[in-house]
């Protein structure tokens, strides 16, 4: 038996809604005749896109074959089995609270929304609906992490030190050549911000992989304050565009860890990967990209000796050993749709929900307020 679930995809015109989401989660998911459940059932999708420019959707809906398109978000969302919202993060709470009032399940991007407050008031009406409602923690399904992660729960590590993270690029300015990211980014009053956009991401992964963060010490920089928008039109930049970040984590088993992450979008890139995080234990250390992961044993650590005076000899890089993946790993996006429909159809919670996805409004919140009162601010528990 096969059932059919209708997916109304709100702002399925935008970058992320259009590539991750559309292109290689739900048309894949449609084109291989759904999701196969625990007894042999199949859940079958129905997308129905959903964005404000009409002519942009029914382009999009001749390309892949998509029957149904709305600019009527609210009728859409009427009609549908799931809610699936990627647009803008301030129009988003409204967005979420009116699916789950009317009993639809939701899947969305990040971050919930623009303040802690909304972010929670819409983690506690979930509890009130019991809809299921998934949140895109997209990172933690990359083969990198889930390498990165196997190597956790085996006690690769030993006692688990520190976590360091590089994330970013040179994103250019817009007037000789176009930027790669859309204009609203840099400008805080459209809901642009580093911190808003990539701490949400950070707490899930520090969360994933290592423990609860505890405590948040960030400098924000706004590195290139006059950009040209997708008219050619030059504005300025009032958003941060860089952020750099300590936090102190806590292991299940009550271990402290030192955790940094820097985070740009005016870095040139020198790594193998856009993202890299180094795990540093006593027995072993790791480092994982989206898709690769290295790691070196104890036994095989090198003995280094510091003498500035001589050439280095021995190439560090050789001397770690690549993890295996042991599986085959699909796309991430797709990965947790495939997991979030199984758990809408067997009515149960999703792992990654509404409260984990405060957590990282909070931490994005407080970095904001590290910066600002320039301290360490320690992140008490939520409670609903």
């Amino acid at each position: 038996m096969t059932r059919t679930l209708r997916i109304a995809m709100n702002g399925v015109t935008g970058r992320m809604g259009y590539r991750q989401h559309l292109l290689r989660s739900i048309l894949p998911i449609r084109e291989q005749g759904g999701v196969t459940l625990a007894d042999g059932s199949r859940v079958q999708v129905e997308p129905v896109l959903v964005g404000r420019n009409i002519d942009k959707l029914k382009e999009l809906a001749a390309k892949h074959d998509v029957e149904h398109f709305t600019t009527d978000l609210d009728g859409a969302i009427a009609d549908a089995d799931i809610v699936f919202d990627a647009a803008m993060t301030n129009l988003r709470p409204a967005t979420l609270a009116k699916a789950m009032k009317q009993g639809k399940h939701v899947f969305t991007e990040k971050p919930t929304a623009e303040s802690l407050e909304e972010a929670i008031e819409l983690a506690r009406l979930r509890e009130e609906t019991g809809v299921t409602v998934g949140v895109v923690h997209d990172k933690l399904y990359l083969p990198g992490l889930v390498k990165l992660r196997r190597l956790v729960d085996e006690g690769f590590f030993g006692r688990i030190l520190s976590l360091r993270g590089e994330f970013g690029y040179w994103v250019f300015e817009g007037d000789i050549q176009a930027a790669q990211r859309p204009s609203w980014n840099y400008r805080r009053e459209d809901g642009g911000s580093m911190t808003t956009d990539m701490y949400c991401h950070w707490n899930y992964v520090m969360e994933g992989i290592v423990g609860k963060v505890r405590s948040v010490t960030s400098k924000t920089a706004t590195h290139i304050p006059t950009r040209w928008d997708e008219q050619g039109k030059e504005y300025t930049a009032t958003a941060d565009d860089a952020a750099y970040g300590i936090f102190e984590l806590e292991t299940p088993g009550g271990d402290d860890v030192i955790a940094q992450i820097n985070s740009s979008w005016a870095v040139r890139v020198y790594r193998d990967e856009l993202v890299e995080f180094q795990v540093d234990g006593t027995h072993g250390s790791a480092v994982a990209g989206l898709n690769k992961c290295v790691a070196q044993q104890r036994a095989h650590t090198p003995k280094p000796v510091w003498n500035p005076d001589l050439p280095v000899t021995e190439s560090f890089r050789d001397q770690w050993m690549e993890v295996p993946a042991n599986a085959e790993l699909d796309n991430g996006f797709k990965l947790q749709w495939e997991e979030f429909l199984r758990d809408v159809v067997a009515g149960r919670p999703h792992r990654f929900d509404l409260l984990s996805a405060a957590r990282g409004v909070q931490l994005a919140e407080l970095g904001l307020r590290s910066n600002a009162e320039g301290r360490r601010v320690e992140i008490p528990e939520i409670t609903l």
